[in-house]
């Protein structure tokens, strides 16, 4: 006689860009294991791979494509899942900032952790007076690579370039406009290196202000009594 087969719950979330309700399942411990062993074999493919597959996996609403949300979207997706997964709370240790160096206990509620947007953030930044700059959020592959992967080499200005032409959706203006995907990278690297210093902060500030997950505890110091405030931001403050 086979073993029964054990139901798995499903809940809802609200996605913060669209809010649009969506569907979602836990982590099985299959998936847990493989991908516990991805991150722990640090193999960039190899988390890659596991990320993608867990998380189209556990998302059970259809047309959902995943490699196409924004990365705060997938940041409180898998934040969910893994709340459901593992636990409601998580318990964290933060470090108390009126002193820098006395650390206490927080307990954080998954449920309470909510992507937070500023008001001056904008998809489109206007170049002069006749071009305008429309960006698009970082893809699956660079939220994976920010929170997962281990980079043992700083981060280069090539880098950096590359990161921000991979947010460029289309320039345009009144009469034309040019969308990322008929270009390619060397010219759109080409089109950022003649923009000047201020075009060029008011794209870095798009990235500053971008939605992320955001949450504030109170903590007191036990030696000083002093009462503050800890702002948590972005998806690895909660999976100390």
């Amino acid at each position: 006689m086979p073993l029964p087969q054990i139901t798995t719950p499903t809940h809802e979330l609200v996605l913060p860009s669209t809010k649009k309700k969506i569907k979602y399942r836990p982590f099985l411990v299959k998936e847990e294991k493989i991908l516990i062993l991805a991150l722990e074999s640090e193999d960039q493919k190899q988390i890659t791979e596991a990320v993608k597959n867990t998380l189209k996996s556990c998302i059970i609403t259809k047309g959902i494509k995943v490699d196409d949300l924004p990365t705060f979207d997938i940041e409180y997706i898998f934040l969910n899942i893994r709340g459901k997964s593992v636990g409601e709370s998580v318990d964290l240790i933060v470090t108390c900032p009126d002193d820098g160096k006395t650390t206490v206990p927080v307990k954080v509620y998954i449920d309470e952790i909510q992507v937070q947007k500023q008001k001056d953030h904008n998809l489109d930044i206007k170049l002069d007076d006749f071009y305008t700059l429309r960006m698009k959020y970082p893809s699956l592959d660079q939220f994976i690579e920010t929170n997962f992967v281990v980079v043992d080499q700083k981060i280069g200005l090539d880098d950096s370039f590359d990161m921000i032409a991979s947010c460029i959706d289309m320039v345009f203006s009144e009469e034309e406009s040019w969308a990322s995907t008929d270009c390619t990278k060397k010219e759109l690297n080409q089109f950022l290196e003649q923009l000047n210093s201020k075009q060029f902060k008011e794209i870095e500030n798009f990235f500053v202000t971008m939605p992320k997950l955001s949450h504030t505890v109170k903590v007191i110091n036990p030696n000083t009594e002093v009462e503050s405030e800890v702002t948590l931001e972005g998806i690895t403050s909660f999976f100390e």
